[in-house]
């Protein structure tokens, strides 16, 4: 039996990876399926195992888990494609007869109203219709989703979205890998289901004034209209099909659909989650 994080060499899955180590799970007791074993040489290097498989490629997948493995589903990033892709890794999940497929989905799940929910909710309908031990992990936004764009915002001094006065409860990636490898390594947490966010909920105003105060320089918040960010999205060679998720996200966030705290997050992981202000001082450190 191995713990098993797909979709190892992406940011949060290799953040999970450093958190199971940390916690003390030995490098021989996990697995780290990965598309690219060149890309994957740092892990193969600290003991982990490699398991050379792709979400797009169906039959790579037979190898990929064996039975008794604790899973982890690290959903994938190419929207559009995700249902078939995850319905490979739970087919082959199945086949292979895990003991667990924790998956990372968005919070909210059958209630999230927006377009990028609608994969999420159609994957977790594939892992309850298979009948396997599932943990779900509704993840909120991710702090980096912000401060990973700062170039523009500080160039023209102005975070610019079409989320009003909305508030958005996000947290590090690195809050959300150590609730996956809490409840990979945890007992009780099979049938479960998390909606994980962070403690506080900010508003975009609020994140201006700190980048502002992170770099010194004069930051606003500059509220449009939705068909005005599309316009700006889309001029700054965005795809216009990805630009209309990211302003649909926007409206989601003006109806508060991701400013929820439940504290389940810092529950899990047993310490506050991270507060904005430190990432984005990462960031622009």
């Amino acid at each position: 039996m191995s713990i098993v994080v797909t979709g190892a060499t992406g940011a949060l899955g290799r953040l999970v990876i450093d958190e199971l180590l940390a916690s003390g799970v030995p490098a021989s007791g996990i697995a780290a399926v990965v598309r690219n074993k060149e890309k994957a040489a740092g892990l193969a290097e600290r003991g982990v195992e490699l398991r050379v498989a792709d979400y797009s490629a169906p039959e790579t997948l037979a190898g990929a888990f064996r039975a008794g493995d604790r899973v982890l589903l690290v959903s994938g990033s190419e929207v559009g494609q995700r249902v078939a892709q995850h319905a490979a890794v739970v087919a082959a999940a199945k086949d292979a007869g895990v003991a667990q497929l924790a998956y990372t989905g968005i919070l909210g799940g059958p209630e999230a109203d927006f377009r990028l929910a609608d994969e999420h909710k159609a994957s977790e309908q594939l892992i309850l219709d298979s009948g396997l031990p599932y943990t779900f992990l509704r993840n909120g936004w991710y702090t980096e989703n912000y401060t990973a764009h700062l170039e523009p915002v500080l160039a023209h001094g102005a975070v610019v979205s079409n989320a009003g006065e909305g508030r958005v409860a996000s947290a590090a990636r690195a809050d959300y890998a150590a609730a996956a490898a809490a409840v990979l390594t945890g007992e009780g947490h099979l049938g479960r289901t998390y909606e994980l966010s962070g403690d506080v909920a900010w508003s975009f105003a609020e994140y201006a004034a700190e980048v502002a105060r992170a770099t010194g320089k004069e930051i606003a918040y500059q509220a449009v209209a939705p068909e005005v960010h599309l316009g700006i999205l889309t001029g700054a060679g965005i795809p216009a099909p990805f630009a209309e998720i990211l302003v649909d996200v926007d409206l989601a966030i003006e109806r508060g659909r991701l400013a929820g705290t439940s504290g389940e997050l810092s529950r899990l992981i047993g310490r506050p989650t991270t507060p904005i202000s430190e990432t984005i001082a990462a960031a622009v450190a």
